[in-house]
């Protein structure tokens, strides 16, 4: 029998593909499966099946939803002169559960980084400046990763969007809440220098 005709190493191969999951973790979800009744397996595979079924790229900031535009895009209440631009949808989730920002966002849905082949032009930027051009936006936060592919993200966005007479800010980074200066390596420690604050 091979791993295919095995329907237990089939779906612990399957699970293996996920971020996060090595073959001890996939084992434990499928023997947990094995266990549940048969309709809480029914609802999660009908949950992932309705999941690719039903999401769209929202045609204004690339979010994944399920009505486009996208719930935020068609928010009235958010501030619509102000954007954040995030390299990944999850990021978005983020930032939404400070409660601070109530502007727009911009999905990436990646970042530059030619180590790995992704250039400017494998970024979804188009729609981007698209909204620029309206003339409604006053000021571009950019929240890509404190990477190097954020940063040469952050910087190629800055060259491009200050020339359009807009505002470009960089979220802050430096040491988090609860950590201590010992631990904290040079670069992150200079960036929080960098970027103090007066009290």
């Amino acid at each position: 029998m091979t791993n295919q005709d095995n329907p237990v190493q089939r779906l612990i191969e399957e699970f293996k593909k996920l971020p996060g999951i090595g073959p001890k973790s996939a084992q434990r979800l499928v023997f947990h499966l094995i266990r549940r009744p048969n309709e809480d397996c029914q609802k999660l595979a009908e949950a992932v099946s309705h999941l690719k079924a039903n999401l769209v790229l929202c045609s204004t900031c690339n979010n994944i939803t399920e009505v486009d535009p996208c719930r935020i895009c068609s928010n009235s209440n958010r501030d619509p002169k102000v954007i954040c631009v995030v390299e990944e949808p999850f990021n978005i989730l983020s930032i939404e559960k400070t409660g601070v920002y109530n502007g727009h966002y911009h999905v990436l849905h990646g970042a530059i980084s030619p180590i790995d082949g992704i250039g400017p032009d494998d970024l979804k930027l188009e729609n981007l400046f698209d909204r620029l051009k309206e003339k409604i936006v006053e000021e571009v936060i950019v929240a890509t990763n404190p990477t190097s592919q954020g940063e040469s993200t952050a910087l190629y966005l800055s060259k491009l969007i200050k020339p359009l007479d807009i505002k470009v800010s960089r979220i802050a980074s430096g040491i988090p809440v609860g950590a201590d200066l010992e631990y904290t390596d040079t670069v992150t420690l200079s960036r929080a220098l960098s970027g103090r604050q007066e009290l």
